[in-house]
């Protein structure tokens, strides 16, 4: 029998079995397997307002700056707030002087109680109470002005980067209005959009490996809690309070995605994240990628 036609018989079977291992491979990495290309790096924004209204006259940091928690970000125009403080100095000095009086007079009047009608010693006692009343409520004031005055310096909150900052020396900053923001630099975590199809294969505390798009190094991390609800189209109500459903239905029929959030344990060093980056997110063990048809997937993973 001749050899070239066992060759050929072979090679082509070889090649068969290549071809269904490569087919099997693809169908588990790209239907079963829990990953996504669809994943977005996500942070706490702390957008800040000034718990007074006055005009900035200092900014003290730029766009993209990275900041500690405690930094002064900006400053209000203290003027106003410092002379509230001295007008509520001079109340309380006041009062304590009114109060002082209102005290001797009474106690001269207790003393000539064989002299005096009760109803005076009465009405004397009162007007102490009345007295240390009004030196208390002088007193907050005094409190709640030089808190105002020391909210003129507005400072950041946590660690982290100024972001998308448009406030200017000039501008009149309103009280409970965000001026600047802060993205938290601790915060990062990925929001992964898995297909409904591969929950069942996900799991709170699972493993998972992130490429990012723009970096080579891959980040790890793991589940912490996968999403309970998405809008659902049909869900929307007419004018009448009615639900507007959509009359027609596609007999193709798309898996939903469904949030999943993954905190990140580990970042490489000179990988620099930030918020809305894209990444692809593959959940599953931290060896697996060691192992022939962990490689194979990850190589699949990588170019799909």
């Amino acid at each position: 029998m001749s050899l070239k036609p066992l060759t050929r018989t072979l090679l082509t079977l070889a090649t068969v079995a290549v071809a269904i291992v490569l087919v099997a491979a693809l169908w588990h990495a790209y239907v079963l397997a829990p990953w996504t290309r669809d994943a977005r790096v996500s942070a706490h924004v702390v957008r800040i307002a000034p718990e007074v209204s006055g005009t900035v006259v200092d900014v003290a940091v730029v766009d993209n700056q990275r900041v500690a928690k405690g930094d002064v970000l900006y400053r209000i125009d203290p003027q106003r707030f410092a002379l509230a403080v001295e007008q509520a100095e001079a109340q309380v000095a006041a009062t304590a002087e009114s109060m002082r009086q209102k005290r001797d007079e009474a106690q001269r009047r207790t003393g000539l109680d064989d002299l005096v009608p009760r109803e005076d010693i009465q009405r004397s006692s009162r007007a102490v109470s009345i007295a240390q009343a009004e030196h208390r409520k002088a007193l907050a004031a005094l409190e709640v002005a030089k808190l105002d005055l020391e909210r003129t310096t507005l400072r950041s909150p946590v660690d982290g980067y100024v972001t998308q900052l448009r406030l200017r020396h000039g501008d009149y900053a309103v009280e409970g209005k965000p001026g600047i923001s802060v993205l938290d630099a601790h915060s990062f975590w990925i929001t992964g959009y898995f297909e409904e199809t591969k929950l069942r294969r996900i799991a709170t505390g699972a493993p998972a490996t992130i490429r990012l798009m723009g970096f080579d190094p891959l980040l790890s991390g793991h589940v912490t809690s996968i999403g309970r609800g998405i809008a659902d189209e049909n869900g929307t109500l007419d004018e009448l309070g009615l639900p507007a459903v959509n009359p027609t239905f596609s007999w193709v029929r798309l898996a939903q995605r469904i949030p999943v959030r993954i905190e990140i344990d580990r970042v490489p060093a000179g990988v620099l994240l930030a918020a809305g980056m894209t990444c692809s997110v593959e959940v599953g063990e931290r060896g697996r990628e060691r192992t022939p048809r962990g490689r194979l997937a990850s190589w699949l993973h990588a170019w799909m």
